[in-house]
């Protein structure tokens, strides 16, 4: 969400940013908007003012006159409470208009439609090459019994998935030595739930647009989550946080569900695109200072890189055009892993830069040194996904036998140095 006075004052980088990332938006209709609110307040303001004039002329008035002075004051109260209610209206039709605002991209983000015009910034780790027909994940599933994908599919539906054994235990430990090597970095571990109300998904910026996308709770009001993000935006929502306490650095795990409505295909086998998954998430509020965001989204991304080298997958880093990157982004870098089965990279990670976007609907403030009272700036990134950090971890390091040779990082942790 933006400022209006700010919409005001930089309205051609405003109008830019609608262009750049594609939203439908009459910034116009907004303005004038405004323009009609504002002079309909002035209008209220004027009948209350005559209103409590009549009532002070009420008591010292002739009888007589009393009759038409309460008559008078009787109608200006009316068309004040009929004026109230249109500008209730309109006031929600600029709050609607307001939440649909894009965040000012970064001047280094390709400018594009799509991810077609995403543009890798560099490229780490050899890929593998296997003297062999190497298999792909649900096919190395299958040959060790790691999981039960078909007979879940019976219980669950599609795009959910059954580990089990070795594989099963992976998964878990791995979202544990995730947390651990976050928390070492200096974030606090915390655990979300799933469930929120309506109000955390706008104040995080994932409504209005992805509703569908979302699993919904009626009987609750509240849907479930698909990342931590969401509960962590909202947990200062309201506060004003002391200065020097910033910034607040989060390592958010919790189970996430989308319902990844799309294509079906070689692209959502096994475990590509599940409906219910586990996720270690790094979330910041800092100060609202540029250099300082941009020197947390630099961290964020070399944490997650980390976590990658460790893991011993080639990655790519993106970065993301202004059309991919959604309405909040100030900047967005996403990290790719090679799959060998599909022969390109996958998403694995997401680094975002929100500056106030996020703040001003989630009302996350705090008073800096001087006394004033500022919204922050937030970021996020992945800092690990399960299972979809499995398909590649399994791909990379599969061996001629149909085993899986775990990277050094993971010998300990697993008790052996294969899965």
């Amino acid at each position: 969400m933006l400022g209006l006075d700010f919409i005001k004052a930089n309205r051609a980088a405003v109008e830019g940013a609608i262009a750049a990332k594609g939203v439908d938006l009459d910034l116009d209709a907004l303005l004038a908007l405004d323009g009609e609110m504002r002079a309909l307040k002035t209008e209220i303001d004027a009948l209350r003012t005559s209103r409590n004039a009549i009532s002070a002329r009420f008591k010292d008035a002739a009888p007589e006159e009393k009759a038409a002075l309460g008559a008078e004051a009787k109608a200006a109260g009316a068309k004040a409470g009929e004026l109230e209610q249109e500008l209730g209206a309109k006031a929600e039709q600029l709050r609607a208009m307001t939440l649909r605002l894009p965040q000012i991209p970064y001047s280094g983000a390709p400018v594009g439609p799509d991810e077609s015009f995403n543009v890798v910034v560099r490229t780490e780790g050899a890929l593998p090459k296997f003297d062999f027909a190497p298999l792909d994940h649900v096919a190395l599933i299958e040959k060790n019994d790691w999981a039960e994908l078909s007979r879940i599919v019976q219980v669950s539906g599609s795009r959910t998935y059954c580990l089990k054994g070795r594989l099963a235990l992976l998964e878990t430990k791995l979202m544990g030595w995730a947390l651990d090597k976050i928390a070492a970095a200096g974030f606090t571990p915390i655990t979300v739930p799933a469930i929120a109300r309506e109000q955390a998904f706008l104040n995080q910026g994932q409504f209005p647009g992805h509703v569908e996308e979302t699993y919904a709770l009626p009987n609750d009001d509240a849907f479930l989550a698909g990342t931590a993000e969401v509960a962590l935006t909202s947990l200062h929502s309201g506060e004003i946080v002391d200065g020097a306490k910033l910034p607040l650095t989060y390592a958010g795990y919790s189970p996430c569900f989308r319902r990844e409505a799309g294509s079906a295909g070689k692209d959502v086998r096994g475990l590509l695109r599940v409906h219910q998954f586990l996720k270690v998430e790094q979330w910041v509020m800092c100060a609202a200072d540029e250099a300082e965001s941009a020197s947390w989204h630099a961290r964020l991304l070399k944490l997650a890189e980390s976590l990658l080298r460790d893991l011993e997958i080639p990655y790519q880093v993106i970065e993301t055009s202004t059309g991919d990157m959604g309405l909040g982004k100030y900047r967005m870098n996403d990290i790719e892993s090679w799959v060998p089965s599909l022969g390109k990279y996958r998403e694995t990670h997401s680094c975002s830069t929100l500056h106030e976007w996020q703040a001003r609907r989630a009302n996350l403030r705090y008073r800096d040194a001087d006394g004033k009272v500022r919204f922050a700036h937030t970021l996020n990134n992945t800092a690990l996904a399960s299972p979809r950090i499995l398909v590649p971890l399994l791909e990379n390091h599969q061996t001629a036998d149909g085993r899986v040779r775990l990277p050094a990082a993971l010998r300990e942790l697993m008790g052996g140095e294969y899965l």
